[in-house]
């Protein structure tokens, strides 16, 4: 059996390559061509900033989330209006804000980022009510 190690090898090793080359990855590419992982919403995608009345009431949740993630000594005025926002599709929006942060440690602008998804899509019979909102994540924020 020794002898013919290196043998087996080599032909386990081409039968792996072979299958992966003419059964995984044909596989693969035909999930991918599919319609399997589309999501057909009414919100499109935007590479440059918009303004709609999406993007003003996820402006709002997210200054209300950054107020309450702040600690207790400081206070945040906010701006009226975002830096800038854009849809990224499928009613998840990315809202850049500042806001005016006065602490123990001294004041200064913050700038922040806010990823936010509207969680019931196309329905909008929800939209103002906090509970069909989630934070994806906000960068800016300095808890430590």
């Amino acid at each position: 059996m020794k002898k013919y190690s290196a043998i087996l090898f080599l032909v386990g090793l081409t039968v792996l390559i072979l299958t992966q080359q003419k059964v995984v990855m044909p596989f693969v590419y035909s999930v991918i061509k599919s319609d399997l992982f589309l999501v057909d919403s009414q919100d499109k995608a935007s590479q440059i900033p918009i303004t709609n009345h999406l993007t003003e009431i996820a402006f709002r949740h997210c200054k209300i989330h950054i107020a309450a993630k702040l600690p207790s000594d400081t206070e945040a005025v906010f701006a009226d209006q975002p830096i800038n926002s854009w849809s990224l599709g499928n009613y998840q929006y990315l809202i850049n804000l500042e806001a005016n942060v006065v602490s123990g440690e001294g004041k200064g602008v913050n700038k922040y980022a806010c990823r936010i998804s509207y969680r019931k899509g196309d329905d909008q019979s929800g939209i103002n009510e906090a509970d069909n909102w989630l934070i994806d994540g906000v960068a800016g924020l300095n808890l430590s």
